[in-house]
């Protein structure tokens, strides 16, 4: 990932004449903000999502019913070879039931564009023309990619902007529900101030469901299609995960949250899924005062990238850190070990917002699915032959492939 062209990406086109902007520049938003603007936004996004549910029984009810819905669509190949892109519609239903309080149809309009643009931007702000123009600004003026990064920004935005519509239209100026209700709700209190200006504004919100969209969506959807390529890939494992699940709960019942205690390998297979995926290996931070790290000056506002990738595959923490093994998580006695190395939301003040959210979504998703299927590659497909090397755009996926679903009886 280039995170001065992911900036621009972020800030949804606020200044086209140029793709190239300094993430460390003032921005808005969650994720890629700084100083008063992020601590005051996370703060009230953190706040909002826990009284809204996240990691809470509230919204273990919507995972368990949206994975009745990717069920039934996975279902609906009978068998036949599908591509890995299935695993991104289920993720993005909890995001928008926390922003507006509904859910879309898969095959909703609306709901694929805007999946469709988020792929497309996830792949183009990566692409060697956006890195290049973010070095030689110039290049905007020849090369398409940026003006068509810009379009699609800009369309992007257009859609939030008509949901945000829909949410002023049903706002009550004494209680909220969603995310976005909350927001609005806070716009009309916040005045201005202090000489601090304004946080509370549209063009903060906009960024602010930019963010929670692709943490809700891209590396969720991400480390789904991991799973299921692992789990054809080691069929064993996949059998063993099989045999925990039809023995604790059976194949009627719904996994739920609780079940993370009873089915210690299926917990174990999750975190290992995220280790050795690895989807995030580095995040953009930035110094907050001089420091002097190591023998080096490193002056206030430098941009520094921690490479994550460092501690989920050292050689001193895992006894096999670049092999799949889900043992790393269990100790002599077959019981759930957590490890101090593992980090996959990051580390510190600048920790992913929606960790409890994601590690709920991704337990539900991955035991609600290997609960109906057996995944398998496509006829003619040997597992030998699926490769495990991954497309590296702002996450890391795994290269395109099909796959199999075979209902368990």
């Amino acid at each position: 990932m280039n995170p001065l062209v992911w900036n621009k990406f972020r800030r949804f086109g606020a200044d086209k004449g140029s793709v190239g902007i300094s993430i460390t520049a003032s921005g808005w938003g969650v994720f890629f903000s700084n100083g008063e603007n992020w601590k005051v936004t996370r703060r009230f996004t953190l706040s909002i999502l826990r009284d809204l549910g996240m990691g809470k029984r509230p919204i273990e009810g919507k995972i368990i019913e949206e994975t009745e819905h990717l069920n039934n669509l996975i279902q609906s190949f009978e068998g036949k070879p599908f591509e890995k892109r299935v695993f991104t519609n289920a993720p993005p239903n909890i995001t928008f039931g926390l922003l507006f309080g509904r859910r879309f149809e898969y095959s909703n309009p609306t709901f694929k564009t805007m999946l469709d643009l988020l792929n497309d931007l996830v792949i183009l702000t990566v692409s060697p023309p956006a890195q290049f123009t973010n070095v030689y600004p110039i290049l905007k003026h020849v090369l398409k990619t940026p003006k068509i990064i810009v379009q699609k920004i800009d369309q992007l935005k257009a859609i939030y902007k008509e949901l945000l519509m829909e949410a002023k239209s049903n706002i009550n100026e004494s209680s909220w529900t969603t995310y976005t209700e909350a927001f609005l709700q806070k716009d009309m209190e916040e005045k201005e101030g202090d000489g601090n200006g304004k946080i509370f504004h549209e063009k903060n919100m906009l960024a602010s469901m930019f963010d929670l969209m692709l943490g809700g969506t891209e590396t969720t959807s991400s480390t789904l299609q991991w799973a299921i390529l692992l789990m054809m890939k080691y069929p064993d494992i996949q059998k063993k995960v099989h045999e925990e699940i039809e023995t604790v709960i059976g194949l009627e019942r719904h996994p739920t949250w609780d079940d993370q205690k009873y089915l210690p390998y299926c917990l174990a297979v999750v975190h290992e899924i995220q280790r050795f995926g690895n989807i995030l290996p580095l995040f953009p931070h930035s110094t907050l005062t001089d420091t002097h790290f190591r023998g080096y000056f490193i002056p206030k506002g430098t941009q520094v990238m921690p490479i994550f990738t460092s501690v989920l595959y050292d050689e001193t923490q895992w006894e096999t850190p670049y092999r799949f093994n889900p043992n790393h998580f269990l100790d002599a006695d077959g019981k759930f070990l957590k490890k101090d190395a593992f980090f996959p939301f990051s580390k510190g003040r600048r920790v992913c917002a929606g960790e409890s959210l994601a590690r709920m979504e991704l337990f539900l998703f991955f035991t609600g699915m290997l609960q109906k299927f057996t995944f398998s590659p496509p006829p003619g497909v040997d597992k030998a032959d699926l490769d495990l090397t991954a497309d590296p755009f702002f996450t890391l996926r795994p290269k395109p492939f099909k796959v199999c679903a075979t209902p368990r009886q």
